[in-house]
């Protein structure tokens, strides 16, 4: 690739450049908070890849450099150098080519948001509430790895340990646009603690990854579409199990979506907390129908993609994870398990800029 094949990408984007700083010149930009701030990340995104297309192209010129100097030079003390400095650009070229196959996939309005997460047993029985227990934790020590904020939002543990439902959202840099790869069903394949005879079992667990909703998402809630009841918390160790109707249910009737929240003693946290969830998940109904309307583009947003797909296998005999959509494989998953996702997370990243750059190239 030569700066050559992306000249007309980096000529519509500094035609786009130009408009919004034009538009951010405007003092009454700065009425709407919500654009002003949207075209603010935009232009700090366009200004970020024309450093790396500089970069880039930079290193491009003084690997072509090298090879000409190559050609002459007879000193073998300065051909070790040459070739060493060749070494450390082709290098940085190669980093530099997969940031750029990243940043020329058009921004996910979704990715600068927080997130909520919500992990399911599937298919499996106790051995689904293990594995799923088993992912909420390395979703908890992935997020510390990486400074996220982590608030748990509601849990239900099975009898054995393992996790019946787990809803958290976490918040910090990245957050969706790393999280939102999580969303699907994820198989495991394993001997279960619960089988004498050492089988290897095969199970299955969903993933949700919901944007979170926020105040200029316009989630307006009816009282007459809301039906709102308490019951007691249940479940091993929880707190406030048996002593008070702190947790509430709700059912929003026009879609039939019912979220709980028994996590808090307090009813009206509890209640909060549910809204919260109720919303996102309206949010996430509001964007798969402008998706649908929009169903010519070339976009594929694979993180917020049909939650049935199988996206994942996790293969603990072998020691392998397998991320299915990308065709990439680890073979540390006990690393991965201990909070190191970036193991399968970074490939992934890697193989989607690599796909758009090819696509960019072919002017698709």
């Amino acid at each position: 690739m030569t700066p050559q094949d992306l000249s007309g990408v980096l000529a519509e984007m500094k035609g786009r450049h130009a408009e919004v700083e034009r538009q951010l010149s405007d003092p009454k930009i700065y009425s709407d908070r919500t654009l002003c701030r949207k075209l603010s990340r935009e232009r700090g995104r366009l200004e970020a890849f024309f450093q790396l297309y500089d970069d880039w192209s930079r290193a491009l010129r003084e690997l072509a450099g090298n090879h000409e100097m190559l050609q002459t030079e007879q000193d073998e003390s300065l051909r070790q150098l040459i070739a060493s400095d060749t070494a450390e650009l082709e290098g940085k070229i190669a980093q530099a080519e997969k940031q750029l196959g990243a940043m020329l996939l058009p921004p996910d309005p979704n990715d600068a948001r927080n997130t909520i997460v919500e992990i399911r047993p599937a298919a499996g029985g106790e051995e689904a509430a293990l594995f799923a227990g088993s992912m909420f934790r390395l979703y908890t020590k992935y997020a510390e790895r990486r400074g996220w904020k982590f608030e748990l939002l509601d849990l239900s543990e099975s009898e054995l340990g393992g996790v019946k439902e787990a809803t958290f959202s976490l918040s910090g840099d990245d957050v969706f646009s790393r999280m939102k790869f999580e969303s699907g069903v994820h198989r495991v394949q394993r001997v279960p603690v619960t089988e004498a005879s050492g089988r290897i079992h095969t199970s299955t667990i969903t993933v949700s990854v919901l944007p979170e909703a926020e105040e200029m998402d316009d989630i307006v809630l009816s009282p007459d579409d809301l039906e709102i009841s308490t019951f007691r918390s249940s479940g091993p160790g929880g707190q406030n199990v048996n002593r008070t109707d702190s947790a509430v249910r709700i059912v929003h009737k026009p879609s039939g979506i019912t979220v709980a929240s028994q996590q808090e003693r307090s009813q009206i946290r509890n209640r909060e907390i549910a809204l919260r969830i109720l919303k996102s998940k309206l949010l996430e109904i509001r964007q798969r129908e402008e998706a649908r309307k929009h169903a010519d583009s070339k976009r594929q947003q694979v993180g917020t993609g049909d939650r049935s797909e199988r996206i994942r296998t996790y293969n603990f005999p072998q020691s392998r994870c397998t991320d299915h959509r990308f065709g990439v494989s680890v073979y540390d998953l006990p690393g991965l398990m201990e909070g190191n996702l970036d193991l399968i997370l970074d490939p992934v990243l890697e193989e989607e800029g690599r796909k758009n750059l090819e696509s960019v190239l072919k002017g698709e």
